[in-house]
């Protein structure tokens, strides 16, 4: 990690809705995005969200240090939803960065309410030891993001030499073939760098047996994003190329490349209330840096929800401060300085 990117250690009781790079995020639906950690130990060329140690855009990473408190609040969220919820852990890194997952799994496994739990990952940190771990704790899923079977363009791809994708294909096997984790592959298209490789993928995937209960494909479409990083060789197709590329796989290996958001057992649900409106006014005390440049976190004095406070004036930790909120979609709440 860059020397000036400072790495905050969340505990109770910061709020863990409110934020995009870490806690909980729900959008109305039977899945709930749960976020450990912002960190990630690869830096992808085509990372739209700028991770990495080589990060450009970032100026704060963040850490949950108290997993119980994490699972608590995941745990009183899909009550509220009514039980039978996916706990989906990814990030804006890679989830694997975070050293309690194994922890963290065994926590949401003993609730009635979370009926699956998953979790996304370029695979960098599978050994047997840790996949034996998360077995055991509970784990059902892994959403792996493998966008190529060549090692040499592996770690180009993955901006980092020590990448092996050719151990993460070896744990992967040895995830169907010796745990009842499930696994479905989302390799990312890259138009004109790795078509042929996308090949590859779907015929090794297909050979040891991923999808077992879940779809065992879902391909990622390119998409070019502000604060991420682009590909100066890669332009972003249109979706009807990008569906049309893939139902013409679909045809050749007679297998579903793109699911419907029911094959993952999606379900439209209550939505947590939103606690702060759009242009309301609300007084929050800075408790840490924001993820990005001219960004403050804070909360309010109730300590319901994290608050990202813009502002070009230098704040400081436990200072208070009247903001208006410019944005509040998903519960993720925005404010403007005032």
């Amino acid at each position: 990690m860059r020397n000036n990117v400072r790495v905050v250690k969340i505990t109770k009781p910061i709020p863990l809705v409110g934020h995009i790079a870490f806690g909980i995020i729900d959008r109305g639906t039977n899945i709930l995005q749960v976020r450990p950690t912002s960190l990630c130990n690869l830096n992808c060329i085509f990372c739209s969200v700028d991770a990495g140690p080589f990060t450009r855009w970032r100026k704060t990473e963040y850490v949950i240090d108290d997993a119980e408190w994490l699972a608590e609040w995941v745990i009183e969220i899909a009550k509220f939803k009514g039980g039978h919820v996916e706990a989906l852990i990814d990030g804006v890194g890679d989830p694997f960065t975070y050293s309690k997952l194994p922890e963290l799994i065994s926590l949401l496994r003993s609730s009635n309410h979370i009926n699956s739990i998953a979790i996304e990952t370029h695979g960098q940190f599978l050994n047997k030891e840790l996949i034996n771990k998360l077995a055991n704790a509970g784990l059902d899923r892994i959403n792996l993001s493998i966008d190529t079977t060549d090692q040499e363009q592996a770690k180009i791809l993955a901006g980092t030499s020590t990448y092996d994708v050719m151990n993460v294909m070896k744990m992967t096997e040895y995830i169907i073939k010796e745990t009842p984790i499930d696994v479905t592959l989302v390799p990312l298209w890259l138009p004109g760098i790795n078509d042929n490789e996308i090949m590859k993928i779907i015929e090794w995937g297909m050979k040891i047996g991923v999808g077992k209960k879940w779809p065992p494909f879902a391909v990622q479409k390119y998409l070019i994003h502000k604060y991420g990083r682009k590909i100066k060789s890669v332009k972003e197709v249109s979706w009807d190329d990008f569906y049309n590329w893939l139902h013409l796989l679909e045809k050749k290996y007679k297998v579903k490349l793109i699911p419907d958001p029911k094959d993952f057992g999606f379900e439209k649900r209550p939505t947590l209330p939103i606690l702060y409106e759009k242009n309301s006014t609300i007084n929050v005390e800075i408790i840490a840096p924001g993820w990005l440049k001219n960004e403050w976190i804070g909360i309010p004095k109730n300590k319901n929800r994290i608050i990202t406070v813009i502002s070009k004036e230098q704040l400081e930790e436990g200072q208070k401060v009247n903001a208006r909120i410019i944005s509040n979609k998903d519960n993720i709440y925005i404010a403007q300085l005032l």
